[in-house]
């Protein structure tokens, strides 16, 4: 049996100003998707030059009594960032295409799909958000259990 509620039958309608609001949404996600896209790339071309182009061996900096990761292992770091970084980007994109095509064709699937990548643009850094809080959480115990036993002996 289907629950009908006197809003399951509620249409929404869009007015002009909230039109006008996505149309304008549409054009700041597809400016910041596309710096988004020239920025992973940047990262990719510099990130490599510098890990490549450096001739130093992993182990300790004399310098700054910190171990440096290989160049290899830095690379992978690097790309792996790039990849994680892709998925909003891509959806910001996909939104911002999706909203300018459903405006221009007056086509309410493509305003669906479009708020579709929106949600999945959101729902994604809301689950790295999330992910990223645990593992800052986890580096901190790690840290203060380490400074306790450290102190201890």
């Amino acid at each position: 049996m289907e629950n009908n509620s006197a809003f399951d039958s509620f249409e929404m309608q869009l007015t002009d100003n909230a039109k006008q609001f996505l149309r304008e949404t549409g054009k700041w996600a597809n400016f910041l998707s596309i710096f988004g896209y020239i920025w992973m790339g940047l990262i990719l071309v510099f990130g490599s030059l510098g890990v490549l182009g450096s001739n130093d061996d992993s182990g300790m900096d004399a310098a700054t009594n910190m171990y440096k990761l290989p160049p290899g292992m830095t690379l992978l770091v690097i790309v792996i960032m790039v990849a994680i970084s892709f998925f909003p980007i891509f959806y910001l994109n996909r939104f911002a295409s999706s909203i300018k095509a459903a405006f221009r064709d007056n086509n309410t699937e493509k305003l669906t799909a479009s708020f579709e990548y929106l949600k999945s643009h959101y729902k994604f850094v809301g689950i790295f958000t999330l992910v990223m809080l645990v593992i800052y959480a986890l580096a901190i115990i790690v840290v203060i259990v380490a400074a306790a036993t450290g102190a201890a002996s």
